[in-house]
């Protein structure tokens, strides 16, 4: 059986990392660099790191918080935000990143991640897909440029053309429940998850060890991303791993 991935996420702002609620009210929460020891000390399987308002400001990725971080690291590196062409992508992985998270740029050039798939490999490409629930209806829409933008693109739609396009992962951010610690989106995550053969990343919500459960058990999703509460929740994210191993839930544990 295949073990289930946690994922500790830093959004980085003006390269400090920064949290919210529902993509807004930020507040600061500390040093990538040291933050993500931290984390993967704690038992994180792999550590994201997203420049949340690169693709708003229309700048690149502060390549320096990447290097930084990288050089802290021993376990999977994932990093997004301003990432709009082949060779932004070189700079990052020159900066260390294992792998590349494309949001904006992909929706407004999909043939970009086939592009970096080509050339990187498609384990190396993650697309994110920051989401939102459609009239309370069992639909939700995609937007852009960290939250801001609706493109009105259904995301189960996009996410299966993200996969045929050569995506390797979906990192799906439920916007209704960002940060609100009310659990994940089990409905719009099993949506994707049934939708698409490749990995997907459930992001948005997590409150507790039983929003954990949930999202893996009743949202079939192959990995979880949380912030806020491996911030300022969990002393140590391998308590998390006792509790879902208890709970019959495969992870991996720290070496």
């Amino acid at each position: 059986m295949l073990t289930r991935r946690i994922i500790a996420c830093l959004d980085v702002n003006a390269g400090r990392v920064v949290k919210g609620v529902q993509f807004e009210n930020l507040r600061d929460a500390g040093d990538p660099a040291e933050m993500a020891s931290a984390h993967s000390a704690s038992g994180a399987d792999e550590i994201v790191l997203l420049d949340i308002s690169a693709a708003h400001q229309g700048r690149a990725i502060l390549l320096d918080s990447v290097r930084r971080t990288a050089a802290e690291l021993f376990i999977p590196f994932t990093v997004g935000g301003g990432i709009r062409t082949l060779e932004d992508a070189q700079s990052v992985f020159s900066a260390g990143a294992d792998k590349i998270s494309i949001n904006s740029a992909a929706l407004a050039h999909p043939p970009l991640i086939t592009e970096v798939a080509g050339r990187f490999g498609s384990q190396a490409v993650v697309v994110a897909i920051d989401a939102k629930s459609c009239d309370g209806l069992s639909r939700w829409k995609t937007f852009t440029h960290g939250g801001r933008i609706s493109t009105g693109r259904d995301a189960i739609e996009w996410a299966r053309e993200a996969e045929s396009r050569g995506a390797g992962e979906i990192l799906l951010t439920s916007m209704d429940r960002d940060g609100t610690g009310l659990g994940f989106d089990c409905d719009l995550t099993r949506a994707v998850s049934d939708s698409v053969r490749i990995p997907v990343i459930a992001s948005g919500g997590a409150g507790g060890a039983h929003h954990f459960v949930d999202v893996f058990r009743d949202g079939h999703a192959d990995a979880a991303l949380a912030a806020s509460i491996f911030h300022y929740g969990f002393s140590r994210l391998v308590d998390l791993k006792e509790q879902l191993n208890s709970e019959g839930i495969p992870v991996r544990w720290p070496c």
